[in-house]
């Protein structure tokens, strides 16, 4: 993924203070990094991620994404003390503020034209769960387990967009079920669900988000950007205007130096050298 080459004043940020993160050779890590209490978002954490994944377009060195989370679990969902605690004793504006935020990490995922690899042990519960949801691949080990939780604290399930996103990748029936009773729901049962993209042992868990990370980096990241935005774009579409998008699109892609170059790595019995251009 090229460098967007128009860029504003205000400079890419070196730091994030709220996780871990890196990058090294294409693939962005964000580490979830507070094991002891199974890497809660809390509201600095929601807002970085929300920054994040708005400025990975802009840097040049990222062409894919991988949320982890340290230790047992991937992510306990927002923390009772520093998020509910306080949500409790704000107002309306406040309130507003707060879950647009929440949202607006959902939307950016599902936007950002970088592939998001979510690799799960242990619980995503909570907004732990919707990011998984929100991410284009789910590797799952075994322990892993999801649990849609809103409703048991008094809540809407659909919160950030669960309400949208679920039943477009379980169905209808499943996700009431899993939105409306919160119950937690194992890896082998979500696999069945169409949730998970890849189930594995938990010991194999690192190598298959490498292996997943390392075939789209290397990969025609052009046409795996487009290809997220038709998904994301075509939901609600009649299938007319999303025929007509996906015409204009694959013309615009025709025109690609990784188009052009598919045919020479064919004619030449080579493996193409994909640029994403």
């Amino acid at each position: 993924m090229l460098a967007s080459p128009f860029r504003a004043s205000a400079p890419l940020t070196t730091a994030w203070e709220h996780f871990a993160f890196s990058v090294d050779d294409g693939v962005a890590t964000v580490r979830l990094d507070r094991p002891e209490k199974y890497n809660p978002l809390t509201f600095d954490s929601y807002a970085d991620l929300r920054d994040l994944l708005h400025e990975l377009p802009q840097r040049g060195d990222v062409r894919v994404l991988v949320i982890r989370g340290e230790g047992k679990a991937f992510c306990a969902g927002g923390d009772v003390n520093e998020i509910i605690g306080e949500l409790i004793t704000m107002g309306a504006r406040d309130l507003m503020a707060f879950t647009k935020m929440t949202g607006d990490v959902i939307k950016a995922m599902r936007e950002c034209p970088i592939p998001i690899i979510s690799g799960i042990q242990g619980v995503a519960a909570g907004a732990g769960a919707v990011v998984a949801l929100a991410s284009d691949f789910r590797v799952v080990a075994h322990s892993g387990k999801f649990a849609f939780l809103f409703t048991k604290v008094g809540l809407s399930g659909g919160d950030m967009g669960a309400a949208y996103l679920l039943p477009r990748v379980v169905g209808a029936g499943r996700a009431t079920q899993m939105l409306m009773l919160g119950d937690t729901v194992d890896a082998t049962t979500a696999h069945s669900y169409g949730l998970v993209s890849e189930l594995v042992a938990d010991d194999e868990l690192d190598a298959a988000c490498s292996r997943l990370a390392r075939r789209l980096a290397d990969g025609p990241t052009l046409a795996y950007a487009q290809t997220k935005s038709l998904i994301t774009r075509e939901m609600d579409m009649p299938i007319g205007p999303a025929m007509e998008l996906d015409a204009m699109t694959q013309a615009l892609l025709m025109t690609t130096h990784d188009h052009a170059e598919f045919h020479a790595a064919f004619t030449e019995k080579r493996e193409p050298r994909w640029t994403g251009r």
